[in-house]
């Protein structure tokens, strides 16, 4: 690395441009001699993909578990319900409750005059076996529909839980790889007294910062695709939007969170202090910005906090190109955010970075 950057202070005219691009170039070769660095970059968010895609693949549904109260007319509603896509045993009293309350049951079917139904309104999955219980007992009582009905099943492009997955995996990983790989990496060289040893060398600061960012711009023309195609090949996950659109998102949103990264670093003195920052600034958009689930399960009085979080944005762009086929215009204030980002937490961390 000293013998680089010596080098470029012999060429004092182009000083700025050797001295960035030597230094990019040290930084890929050295991301390439981690074996572990290769492997979180890539090898992980693969194996995440894999093992979820799998969980939430498409089956056919599930059977409905149900509880009927023992009764003398409880075997007549469990036959009714038989073959329903229902899986219904009888119980006495106390076993049902204690089974709907484990979770084995979603629904108790107590028969009588009237019919009463023991469910948690709270879940989802008890509210639609209600229904369904319903619908299937009053049928077998006669009930006929006032109208003709006709169904027709279809699964839409874009719709799976894999295509809102693979997006979010992909703004995951370039979070988690802009922060962690510019933030633990400066800190470790000022551990290591590599950074004040740079005081000598002909550079600027920004120069030395930007090296890093452009790193992981580098980095984004090669994760992006590599996680995209793994989610067409082995999943089917087709990019309805323009691959160019596409990349820009991608790079926008490796800038926006490399530049927290170097915000982050630019004053920590040990590996444990900027882990824990790294945690802190990361851990509400791990949980909150819709990597594995839909921002609208929170309430919508945390909305607006959430929509102002950088991979809030990064997700909701790359799942409006991937599976909307979104234009520019449509992710405008998602990129104008990330922009945003990406500048002014690049000016900070060249204001408060300190070699010592």
């Amino acid at each position: 690395m000293t013998e680089i950057l010596s080098k470029a202070g012999r060429r004092p005219e182009g000083r700025v441009r050797s001295a960035l691009v030597e230094l990019s170039i040290a930084r890929l070769l050295l991301f390439f001699r981690e074996p572990s660095a290769v492997f979180w970059t890539f090898g992980f968010p693969i194996i995440l993909a894999v093992a979820l895609g799998i969980a939430f693949r498409n089956r056919p549904p599930e059977a409905v578990k149900v509880a009927i109260e023992d009764s003398a007319s409880a075997e007549q509603v469990r036959a009714a319900l038989e073959g329903k896509e229902v899986h219904a045993k009888v119980e006495d009293a106390e076993a049902a409750r204690r089974d709907l309350r484990s979770g084995k049951v979603v629904l108790v079917v107590i028969p009588g005059e009237p019919r009463t139904y023991l469910f948690d309104a709270t879940r989802p999955e008890a509210r639609m076996a209600r229904f369904l219980v319903d619908d299937h007992l009053q049928r077998a009582e006669g009930r006929k529909d006032p109208t003709p009905i006709a169904e027709q099943q279809v699964t839409e492009p874009g719709a799976r839980y894999i295509d809102f997955l693979v997006p979010g995996l992909v703004g995951l990983t370039l979070m988690s790889g802009s922060m962690w790989g510019i933030g633990f990496v400066i800190v470790e060289m000022r551990t290591k007294k590599l950074i004040k040893r740079m005081l000598a060398t002909p550079m600027r600061r920004s120069d030395f910062l930007l090296s890093f960012v452009v790193m992981r711009a580098v980095f984004v023309l090669i994760e992006v695709p590599v996680l995209f195609g793994f989610g067409s090949l082995v999943f089917g996950v087709h990019i309805s939007g323009s691959l160019l659109l596409l990349g820009a998102v991608s790079l926008l949103g490796a800038l926006a969170f490399g530049g927290l990264g170097l915000l982050v670093a630019s004053r920590a003195q040990n590996t444990q202090t900027v882990g824990g920052l790294m945690n802190l600034v990361m851990m509400p958009m791990f949980v909150g910005s819709g990597v594995f689930f839909s921002t609208s399960n929170f309430p919508d009085s945390m909305q607006p906090f959430l929509r102002a979080l950088p991979l809030t944005a990064l997700n909701d762009a790359l799942r409006a190109v991937v599976n909307e086929g979104a234009g520019l215009a449509a992710v405008s204030s998602q990129l104008a955010l990330l922009a945003g980002c990406a500048l002014v937490s690049f000016a900070a961390a060249v204001r408060m970075f300190r070699w010592h």
